[in-house]
């Protein structure tokens, strides 16, 4: 089964090298992911993993889905 958190573990890996920011909040993959704090609050809470904005998350970023989900090389495109 695939971990929530070790997903969000590794936006936060891409994110951290984009974004130059030391710590990567909640709000930041929210808002990287194009969801609202909130939604993010709640699918956290039920460790729901959101496939479809994930998706264009590693479009727009040149990651490899694959990567992110299931930490498969290569991680980028």
């Amino acid at each position: 089964m695939i971990d929530f958190y070790e997903v969000m573990q590794r936006v936060k890996q891409i994110l951290s090298t984009q974004i130059q920011k030391e710590k990567i909040l909640d709000r930041d993959i929210a808002d990287s992911l194009a969801l609202d704090p909130q939604y993010f609050a709640v699918i956290k809470r039920r460790k729901k993993i959101p496939y479809e904005p994930l998706a264009h998350f590693c479009k727009q970023h040149h990651i490899s889905l694959n990567w992110i989900l299931l930490a498969q090389k290569p991680q980028y495109l």
